[in-house]
C-alpha cells in the first residue's frame, strides 16, 4: 500500500498518477477523509478512556453520599467509551478499505494511458526472413513430439498440456541456464511453495482487481500463486533486513497457475496462454533509494537470457494505465514470434518501490539504526512461454529447429532437434 505520509504531504502526484492509469483520482480524496476521520476517531476514544482512568480515582475517594450519583455517572462514561471505541474500529476498517483501494504512485517517466499506450525502448536483432513457410510453435512441437495438447486437454481441460521427450528436455536446459546465470549474479536459487496464505497473497497485490485470476482452494483457505514473486515478497514478512551490502536477491523456481479468467477465445492454440507453467523469477529486496537502479539491473539480466537464446525481441516502458496494482514500472521484454508476425512478451520486470514490504511488514535499518520500510522488485528469467519464440524462430525447412548454442550443454550437446 502507498505512504500515507506522502499522501498527505503531496495529494497531487497521486491524483495525477491515477489519471495517469485512467483510474478515478476522486479515491485519493477519499482516503484523506478516511485518514482524517480514523485520526479524530481515535483522539476522542483516547480522551474518554483517559477521562474514565480519572474518573475511576475519584469515585474511589468520594464519600457515601456522592457516590451513586458518581456511580451511575461512570456507567455513562462506560458507555461513551465503548460507542467511541466502535467509531474508532469502524473508522480504522474505512481506512483500511480506502488505503488498499489505491495502487502504486506511477513512477515518473512512465507513459501514462492504456494498453496500447507502451513506448517502445529499443530493438534487438532483426526478425529473421524465411524461404519457406514457417510452422507455429505447435504444429512444430507435435513434429518434435515435444507438445501434446490434445491429451493435456483430455487429462485436465483446455489450455493444458504435456511437455515431452526434447520438449521437456528443452525446458530444463533453459531453466537451468537461468538459475546458472541468477546465481552468478548474486541470486539466491529457491524453490518456494507454490500455495499460499490469503495475507501472503493479498500482502503482493494479488487480490482484490487480480482475483479472477487466481486459483483458491476454499477447503484449506489457500491460494495458488501465479508467480513465486508471491512466496519470495512473504519470505521475509515482519522481519528486518541488512541492506548494508546491497540488495537481497532470491530467484525462484515453481510451478505457476493462472485461471486466465476474460480470455476466452484469445491463443487458445499452443502454449502461448495456459493455466499451469514453470517459471524462474528473480526477486529483489533493496533500499527506496537503490530500487530504480536495481529495476535496471534486473531488465539487464533479461536481457543477457534473451541474448542466450537468440531471439529478435523489443524492450517497451508499459503505460501507466497497463501496470499491476503493486508495481510503478515495468518493462517488458517482447520477442518475435514468426507465425503471428508481431512482438509478444517474455518477460516483465516490475518495480513495487515500498507498496508490497508496507503490506508485509519488511524493513530495513538506515544509517541511523531506524527501521524504514523496503523496496521490492521482480522480474522473469524465463518460462515455459519462451520455448514459442525458440522453437518458431530457430525452425528449419524440414520441421526440425536448431538449437540455441547456449541450450546445448543442457540437452548433452544436441545442436539440432529432430522430427519424430
Amino acid at each position: 500500500m502507498i505512504d500515507l505520509r506522502q499522501l498527505r504531504d503531496d495529494p497531487d502526484a497521486f491524483r495525477a498518477s491515477q489519471q495517469a492509469r485512467g483510474a478515478d483520482p476522486a479515491v485519493v480524496d477519499v482516503l484523506l477523509s478516511a485518514d482524517s476521520d480514523r485520526r479524530a476517531a481515535v483522539v476522542r476514544a483516547d480522551e474518554l478512556r483517559t477521562e474514565q482512568k480519572a474518573f475511576g480515582r475519584t469515585v474511589g475517594k468520594a464519600s457515601k453520599e456522592e457516590r451513586p450519583a458518581l456511580l451511575e455517572r461512570g456507567k455513562e462514561l462506560a458507555a461513551e467509551v465503548k460507542a467511541a471505541e466502535a467509531v474508532e474500529s469502524e473508522a480504522n476498517a474505512a481506512l483500511t478499505a480506502a488505503h488498499k483501494s489505491i495502487p502504486n504512485l506511477v513512477e515518473d517517466g512512465a507513459p501514462a494511458g492504456g494498453e496500447q499506450d507502451f513506448v517502445v525502448r529499443e530493438l534487438v536483432g532483426t526478425p529473421r526472413e524465411f524461404d519457406f513457410t514457417p510452422k507455429d510453435h505447435l504444429e512444430l512441437g507435435e513434429g518434435l513430439k515435444a507438445i501434446d495438447t490434445d491429451r493435456g486437454a483430455k487429462v485436465s481441460g483446455a489450455r493444458f498440456y504435456f511437455l515431452r521427450g526434447v520438449g521437456a528436455r528443452l525446458q530444463f536446459a533453459m531453466l537451468n541456464l537461468a538459475i546458472s546465470k541468477a546465481v552468478a549474479n548474486g541470486f539466491v536459487p529457491m524453490i518456494p511453495p507454490v500455495l499460499v496464505k490469503p495475507e501472503s497473497m493479498d500482502g503482493t497485490g494479488f487480490l482484490g482487481e487480480h482475483n479472477d485470476e487466481v486459483y483458491r482452494l476454499e477447503a484449506d483457505d489457500l491460494y495458488l500463486v501465479g508467480t513465486s514473486e508471491v512466496p519470495l515478497a512473504a519470505y521475509h514478512s515482519d522481519e528486518i533486513l541488512d541492506l548494508s551490502d546491497g540488495p537481497v536477491r532470491y530467484a525462484g523456481w515453481s510451478s505457476c497457475f493462472r485461471r486466465e479468467a476474460g480470455s476466452y477465445g484469445k491463443d487458445t492454440r499452443g502454449i502461448l496462454r495456459v493455466h499451469q507453467f514453470d517459471k524462474v523469477e528473480m526477486f529483489s529486496y533493496t533500499t527506496p533509494e537503490r530500487a530504480h537502479d536495481e529495476h535496471l539491473a534486473l531488465l539487464g539480466f533479461e536481457r543477457e537470457m534473451l541474448d542466450a537464446i537468440e531471439v529478435p525481441y523489443r524492450i517497451i516502458d508499459v503505460a501507466a494505465g497497463d501496470l499491476g496494482t503493486s508495481a510503478a514500472r515495468k518493462y517488458d521484454c517482447e520477442a518475435w514470434v514468426p507465425s503471428q508476425q508481431t512482438y509478444r512478451e517474455l518477460t516483465s520486470t516490475s518495480n513495487c518501490t515500498t507498496f508490497q514490504a508496507r503490506r508485509l511488514s519488511v524493513r530495513y535499518r538506515d544509517a541511523d539504526g531506524k527501521p524504514q520500510v523496503a523496496a521490492t522488485l521482480n522480474g522473469t528469467l524465463a518460462t515455459t512461454r519462451w520455448l514459442v519464440a525458440i522453437l518458431e524462430n530457430h525452425q528449419l525447412p524440414d520441421g526440425s529447429v536448431r538449437v540455441p548454442e547456449a541450450l546445448r550443454p543442457g540437452l548433452g550437446g544436441l545442436e539440432v532437434l529432430e522430427p519424430a
